[in-house]
């Protein structure tokens, strides 16, 4: 047996037989209300929306069903590799071919070579300059540099100021 139920204009609850209020307004809209409350609530103008027991205010702030198919599926990013600088893609790709013991011994010997060449820049410079270059020594605050103001203290916008006049 099939009972047949409206829905409730304001609240949207289904009204069984026997229950609820039916109001018609001048322009002929029928409303059906399933308590004298919610006829109430209606007649003062209050939105449905703003009320948390209403239907409308729970689909309004998405709770109770949600059907998993609809919900959106981020998507994962796909990977995507190009070359850089100083390498081209094919050369990137052998690299990666490459066994992890052959890839730690071309680290090493490129570290040595680098090693090397470090040790032969820094004992040329050495041999040249000798004696000649004599260490330069910083002045400290109290002491005036050569130019006759001292070397170092942000004097700011005072000193600005007695400079321009």
């Amino acid at each position: 047996m099939v009972i047949k139920t409206e829905l409730c204009h304001f609240t949207e609850y289904r009204i069984y037989p026997g229950r609820g209020q039916r109001f018609i307004a001048k322009d002929g809209k029928v409303s059906f209300f399933i308590t004298s409350k919610v006829d109430s609530l209606f007649h003062q103008r209050i939105k449905a929306v703003k009320l948390r027991w209403t239907q409308a205010w729970r689909r309004m702030n998405k709770k109770g069903k949600v059907d998993e198919s609809a919900k959106k599926r981020t998507r994962k990013a796909a990977k995507f590799q190009k070359a850089i600088v100083g390498m081209s893609l094919d050369d990137i790709k052998k690299k990666k071919a490459m066994k992890p013991e052959l890839r730690v011994q071309a680290k090493e010997a490129a570290a040595k070579e680098a090693k090397a060449r470090q040790t032969k820049t820094k004992a040329a410079p050495k041999a040249k300059s000798g004696a000649a270059a004599a260490p330069k020594g910083k002045a400290d605050k109290g002491q005036k540099a050569p130019g006759g103001k001292k070397a170092a203290g942000g004097g700011g916008k005072n000193e600005a100021l007695k400079s321009k006049r």
